[in-house]
């Protein structure tokens, strides 16, 4: 259960963290994301959505025993928000 825990912590950190180097004018590097936050009237909605279904995923990994998996998409998303985080420090 940790693992899924992990996975929702790093999704609000990812989000948190692009919703702050948006605001510093960096622009969204993932084209999905871009064109969510374009087409939703504030970036967070967009932003938040897509989040919503990425937990979705995570659970659905989560209950048919995909460990691994999760293990693998939480250092990439570890890897997303020390990017984040570097962004805003250089903005």
């Amino acid at each position: 259960m940790a693992i899924l825990l992990i996975f929702f912590v790093l999704q609000c950190c990812d989000m948190a963290t692009t919703l702050v180097f948006l605001r510093h004018g960096v622009p969204e590097g993932n084209p999905l994301v871009s064109a969510a936050i374009h087409l939703s009237s504030h970036p967070a909605i967009g932003l938040g959505m897509l989040k919503v279904l990425g937990c979705g995923l995570g659970i659905l990994a989560y209950r048919s025993n995909r460990r691994r998996l999760l293990r693998r998409i939480n250092m990439l998303f570890a890897a997303c928000v020390v990017w984040n985080l570097a962004a805003i420090a250089l903005a």
